[in-house]
């Protein structure tokens, strides 16, 4: 199946594996229809380690690369990457401000902040499949730290972090009164962005490779944005605030492993 996956265009790995990170999102949207309350436990492991994951995807997977790619284009590096990194960041920060006073602004009606929850959710799951697509496009150069196998443990990362996002966007609006079905509908919908991102993110860099570091760079630092700003703050929240940090050592160090000795 790897073997088979890895004959195909970029943008064509890109769509699957960004297809695959908008399907956890589905799972974990429909949620709704096994479990009335959901083990806290187990989806803040998973926060935990889809944070580790990304930690070291951001750096080995995406601004090393970046680096590379620019010194190589005689581009100032470091400048590259800053700009980049820092967009991505300030991206998600200025949409989080958004939605935070549109919530503040209606009157604490609770249907409309699940709405803008959906809306958010959708808004931030577009720099992920940008960085998946990203990935994947940068496999065509063949620069170091760009392999199939980290480009498929960010895809890995990004789809773990999803599934409490759909759980978060689906349980509300089943307490809202919708259906089960409807409420699993909007929970699936928030992430059906991502392989429309992925593939744009994919063919954006083969095209017009002047822009890869730039978007290496900002992939990166949209997903420390995600990282510093949900997951690990909602994995904390856990009792076992020790085990959580234990679960992002080990997502980290497995994509490090990964990065590093298949590079």
């Amino acid at each position: 199946m790897f073997t088979y996956f890895s004959t195909l265009n970029y943008p064509i790995q890109a769509l699957i594996a960004t297809i695959f990170t908008w399907s956890i999102t589905a799972l974990g949207a429909a949620v709704v229809f096994a479990f009335k309350k959901i083990n806290k436990n187990i989806m803040d492991a998973m926060l935990g380690f889809a944070a580790g994951v990304m930690i070291a995807a951001s750096f080995w997977s995406l601004l090393s690369p970046a680096i590379d790619m620019a010194q190589s284009l005689k581009m100032t590096a470091w400048l590259v990457a800053f700009v980049g990194f820092f967009t991505g960041g300030v991206l998600l920060f200025l949409g989080d401000k958004l939605f935070d006073k549109l919530i503040k602004n209606e009157n604490k009606n609770s249907l409309k902040r699940s709405l803008m929850l959906i809306f958010s959710i959708t808004l931030h799951n577009i720099p992920e499949g940008l960085a998946v697509g990203v990935a994947f496009g940068s496999l065509a150069y063949g620069i170091d730290g760009a392999t199939l196998s980290s480009s498929a443990m960010l895809a890995l990362g990004i789809g773990l972090q999803n599934f409490p996002e759909g759980t978060a966007v689906a349980v509300p609006l089943l307490r809202e009164g919708y259906s089960k079905k409807k409420a699993f509908f909007y929970g699936q919908l928030s992430g059906l962005v991502e392989p429309v991102a992925g593939v744009l993110g994919a063919l954006l860099v083969i095209k017009i490779r002047v822009l890869l570091p730039f978007l290496l760079a900002f992939a990166a630092g949209a997903m420390i944005y995600v990282v510093v700003q949900e997951l690990i703050p909602e994995s904390q929240t856990n009792k076992k605030k020790d085990l959580m940090a234990l679960f992002t050592m080990i997502g980290f160090s497995i994509m490090m492993i990964l990065d590093v000795a298949l590079s």
